[in-house]
């Protein structure tokens, strides 16, 4: 009678050894280890040292003789029996909740928030590409905010796109420099567009003047982008801008940082106050400079920007709100 021979391995660092008779192989392990512990052979896999590597179900060579293996060092790989109980579960549930609709869950279809983006285009296109408070004036940082307050407000910007009316500069006008005993100017529109001036300030630079004036000032200046001579023409156009703005602002009038800040309740407008001599063009623009041959004032000799660098700058800005609107 041949004696049998003893296999050992490993799992999960328990050993465990097996008595086969002499002609056994490695698929009849295989079937040992389903009746010893409850591991299905689908599921194992067999590490054998030196040289064999790596042995799984169905094997490469099903008769592959044990007694080949009695030197080598067995590690089995593969799952508890517990492990395997849940997977089982798991599967079952999931195949249940697939072919029961009562059981599905519906995913969360968060809807895409709609964007018009030929109007946010056209939003970066016409508009003020640069604004330029005086830097030699006194809180030029208040001047800036209300600068932005006039570009962004609403019936401003709707009246822009309509008329495609695109401003390289807005700018502050200084007080000092466009006031005479005749007459006081509230705004000059240069080369039909290329750079607007506004009177923001009152005349002893103590305060701003009334917002909704100021906004009046701009509709009339935006029209000398069209035209220069106070027609008929001119007037029509003004007119219709101004409603357009006073329609689009949802907002009557916008919103002050504060209730003071742009107000001066005392700047009621005087006799003499004009809005321009019409679009004007010729010579050397130097921000804060009040005539059109390029002469420039003494306080503003050091903070001056030549108009062909101030131009540079709104084109860059230009450019890069184009860029912007179209990511």
């Amino acid at each position: 009678m041949t004696d049998n021979i003893s296999l050992s391995l490993s799992h999960h660092g328990s050993p465990h050894t097996f008595d086969f008779p002499p002609t056994a192989t490695i698929s009849d392990l295989a079937e040992r280890i389903y009746t010893s512990l409850s591991i299905p052979q689908a599921h194992q896999k067999f590490i054998i040292t030196p040289k064999l590597g790596i042995l799984k179900y169905p094997f490469p060579n099903p008769i592959l003789p044990l007694s080949s293996l009695l030197s080598k060092k067995i590690i089995l790989l593969a799952p508890l029996p517990s492990e395997l109980s849940s997977l089982a579960a798991a599967a079952v549930a999931s195949t249940s909740r697939t072919h029961n609709p009562t059981q599905r869950k519906t995913p969360t279809v968060k809807p895409t928030p709609y964007r018009d983006w030929q109007k946010t285009q056209d939003h970066a296109t016409y508009t003020f590409s640069t604004l330029r408070p005086l830097p030699y004036l006194p809180n030029p940082e208040k001047s800036l905010r209300f600068l932005q307050r006039l570009r962004d407000d609403a019936g401003i910007k709707a009246s822009m796109r309509k008329h495609k009316f695109a401003v390289g500069v807005l700018t502050e006008m200084n007080p000092a420099e466009h006031t005479t005993h005749e007459s006081r100017t509230l705004g000059l529109n240069r080369n039909r567009g290329e750079i607007i001036e506004l009177r923001l300030r009152t005349d002893a630079y103590d305060g701003y003047r009334d917002y909704r004036t100021i906004r009046k000032t701009l509709c009339h200046e935006l029209a000398h982008n069209v035209y220069g001579e106070h027609d008929r023409d001119f007037w029509d156009l003004t007119n219709a801008i101004e409603k357009e703005v006073e329609g689009n602002d949802w907002r009557a009038g916008g919103h002050a940082l504060t209730d003071q800040e742009f107000y001066n309740p005392e700047d009621g407008g005087v006799d003499g106050e004009h809005m321009d001599g019409g679009g004007w063009t010729g010579g050397e623009f130097v921000l804060g400079g009040g005539s059109s041959d390029g002469s420039v004032p003494a306080s503003a000799k050091h903070d001056g920007i030549g108009r062909r660098e101030l131009m540079a700058q709104a084109a860059e800005e230009r450019m890069k709100r184009q860029r912007d609107a179209g990511k």
